[in-house]
């Protein structure tokens, strides 16, 4: 007899700084969203409104390291049929704005992992349960601020994955370039922290004991270059039991690969971003993921095109309109062996 099917939406960066209207970024996706199991996202703000910080947007500063959203336009992720939220990122900055953004979730009933009052509660995963499956998802951020970001043993903060940077000059054999060449480019080389490392590995391992599926998000990157880190980070949470790797962080899509039959979804970009602290953004492209289980078994990943029109509203594409934008993907992701499959509501991504 088989199992259930479970569907899983992955939702890249949601910024609701600009959100006026909680009724309106989702209202188009919505019934999509909400047909499936599970919709997982990155939070890349937080629902946290001072009087200051209104001030200091409406001049158009900068000035602090995080984005706020007010409260109220929380509600769109409600509406949306969004269960769970990772919050460990760059923008979610300062404890008394990552303890009113958990409490506004909580208030919600979103399920929230990534950020806490202490490093344990940072790192604790988020579970849910579908179809009598149990789904679990964990995040972390390698990008964020050195000045008191990191949540620690008493203090709030983002679960943080560390990861080390190192310039090689460069050799002819690897980069056809002679030997003795003043001011050639360096070669750049990335690698996670050890301990850390073990840490996020013991994390998955532990929740894959409690759950049928493990989802392992993180907060990473930099352009459309997969860097070394982020494999070895995504390669090791999977030999540590992690079924889906989510990652997010450049504001596009990036590259998808299978390792041992589990996908990794480099970067989905954007989801919902209107605005940041400086300035407006329009005419983005991003990535949404789409992942079948019948039972405990993956059959399908897949992904839609995203975008966000003049009126604000998230839509999926219909592939036929994104040719540029697939072939953009699939070449990021040819190095990985990875196929693409146009449908007509969706594009598959198969391993070699």
């Amino acid at each position: 007899m088989s199992g259930p099917t479970t569907r899983i939406h992955l939702l890249g960066d949601i910024n609701l700084l600009g959100v006026d209207d909680p009724a309106l970024p989702f209202n188009k996706v919505a019934p999509t969203l909400k047909a499936a199991d599970a919709v997982f996202a990155n939070l890349e703000c937080n629902l946290y409104d001072p009087a200051e910080k209104r001030e200091m947007m409406r001049d158009d500063q900068s000035g602090f390291e995080g984005i706020y959203a007010p409260p109220a336009a929380a509600e769109s992720l409600r509406l949306a049929g969004v269960q769970v939220i990772g919050n460990a990122n760059n923008q979610n900055y300062g404890a008394d704005a990552i303890r009113a953004s958990n409490q506004r979730l909580d208030q919600l009933g979103i399920a929230h992992a990534g950020t806490g009052v202490n490093k344990a509660a940072a790192r604790a995963p988020a579970i849910i349960e579908r179809n009598g499956l149990r789904i679990g998802f964990i995040q972390r951020t390698s990008q964020y601020w050195p000045n008191n970001h990191e949540a620690g043993e008493r203090s709030v903060g983002v679960a943080a994955m560390k990861a080390y940077t190192a310039y090689q000059p460069p050799y002819y054999k690897d980069n056809k370039i002679p030997p003795n060449r003043p001011g050639a480019p360096a070669k750049v080389i990335t690698w996670v922290d050890p301990d850390y490392l073990a840490e996020l590995k013991a994390d998955i391992a532990a929740l894959k004991q409690q759950c049928d599926i493990v989802i392992s998000s993180h907060h990473w990157g930099y352009a459309e270059e997969v860097l070394q880190y982020q494999t070895e980070l995504a390669h090791a949470a999977i030999d540590a039991g992690a079924d889906i790797i989510m990652g997010h962080g450049p504001h596009f899509p990036l590259a998808i690969e299978f390792y041992k039959g589990k996908p990794i979804y480099y970067g989905l970009g954007m989801f919902c971003f209107i605005r940041s602290n400086k300035k407006a953004h329009r005419g983005w492209t991003g990535m949404a993921g789409h992942l079948t289980f019948e039972n405990k078994t993956l059959t399908e990943a897949a992904f839609s095109i995203v975008r966000q029109n003049d009126a604000t509203e998230v839509t999926f594409s219909a592939p036929r309109d994104e040719a540029a934008a697939i072939a953009r993907i699939e070449k990021l992701s040819q190095p990985y062996g990875t196929r693409l499959h146009i449908e007509t509501d969706r594009v598959r991504a198969v391993p070699a």
